[in-house]
């Protein structure tokens, strides 16, 4: 951690999901699948699906709009914009770069981040250390995922879990010492990337006539393996920050997870002996949203006054790569 005394607040969040809902039921109309099966399973009853023009920047402007107007700070004084995502807009230029068009921020440092699910978290620590190191005021992070573009839907195993939407905050410095972001936890397992992983679309497997017909270019998973993983690992990230940092599980107001499974989270609620009333949920009605899912769950919890001044927040997420990684938070 830097030496230096200033802190690095979340000044304002923003969250936005697309109209369409597609239900469980909708979703059995599709494949063979059933709502008792999926809510049993998963905790999932829902989720939101973008319009066909409607693209990972678009959500995330939407996002990072409403962030802006809660942080009270106008697109101009934005001076990073940093954006979490497997699903951008194109593979090149990044999100980040269209996004700043978008609002109309100025000559900003943009970039893309891929870390997936475990993604906010890591574009929240290299914002934290750029305003801390920089000659910054603010940065816009988000996390978007356009992931209805990458599903297989005839795949019941995969399509029933994943969800549209964007989260943003505004992170600014502030002099108040020991507040905002107090600590991150960020690792990562390359050994395991084919767990989780879509093959086709990069150097390694190019667009072709072979890759479209062979099924390539969507998300592919092996879900016991990845449950097991995420369980293991969420809980060790957690148990370090926390012990890193002198706290205990009493210590703990809210538990922003990512919103996966709620049989992963119910898991991790048991091994961190956390009451799951501590966890802030809204899988049910999203599904996972892979880089969106936290910073959606920490909008929504702060605007339904889950969250008070001087609660200590964890955030903790599990994505492909694999990626892991936890975060204390104390609330502004």
């Amino acid at each position: 951690m830097s030496s230096d005394t200033r802190s690095v607040i979340i000044k304002g969040t923003g969250s936005y999901a697309p109209e369409k809902i597609l239900s469980n039921d909708d979703l059995a109309k599709l494949v063979d699948t059933s709502d008792e099966w999926i809510t049993a399973r998963t905790g999932i009853r829902s989720r939101r699906i973008a319009a066909d023009d409607e693209y990972a920047s678009d959500l995330g402007s939407k996002a990072a709009a409403r962030a802006l107007e809660d942080a009270g700070i106008t697109a101009e004084e934005v001076d990073i914009v940093i954006v979490a995502t497997i699903t951008p807009d194109m593979p090149f230029p990044s999100t980040a770069c269209i996004i700043q068009a978008k609002l109309g921020v100025g000559n900003a440092l943009c970039m893309d981040i891929e870390a997936a699910c475990s993604g906010f978290l890591y574009i929240a620590e290299v914002a934290s250390s750029l305003l801390k190191n920089g000659n910054y005021k603010h940065a816009l992070i988000i996390g978007t995922e356009k992931l209805s573009s990458i599903l297989d839907w005839e795949d019941r195993t995969t399509c029933v879990l994943f969800g549209d939407g964007a989260g943003a905050a505004i992170l600014s410095l502030s002099d108040e010492p020991n507040t905002g972001l107090i600590d991150f936890k960020l690792g990562a397992d390359g050994k395991n990337s084919e767990l989780l992983h879509m093959p086709g679309g990069g150097s390694a497997v190019p667009a072709s006539t072979n890759s479209l017909e062979t099924r390539q270019h969507f998300l592919k998973m092996r879900g016991r393996e990845v449950f097991k993983s995420a369980v293991r690992v969420m809980e060790q990230s957690a148990i370090e920050i926390l012990d890193q940092n002198q706290l205990n599980a009493n210590d703990i107001k809210c538990v922003i997870p990512h919103q996966a499974n709620l049989r992963i989270i119910e898991s991790l609620s048991n091994r961190l002996e956390l009451p799951l009333d501590k966890f802030y949920l809204n899988l049910d009605k999203y599904g996972n949203t892979s880089a969106a899912s936290i910073p959606i769950a920490l909008d929504e919890a702060y605007r339904t006054g889950r969250l008070k001044s001087g609660d200590i927040i964890l955030m903790v997420a599990f994505g492909a790569g694999l990626t892991w990684g936890a975060s204390l938070l104390k609330w502004r």
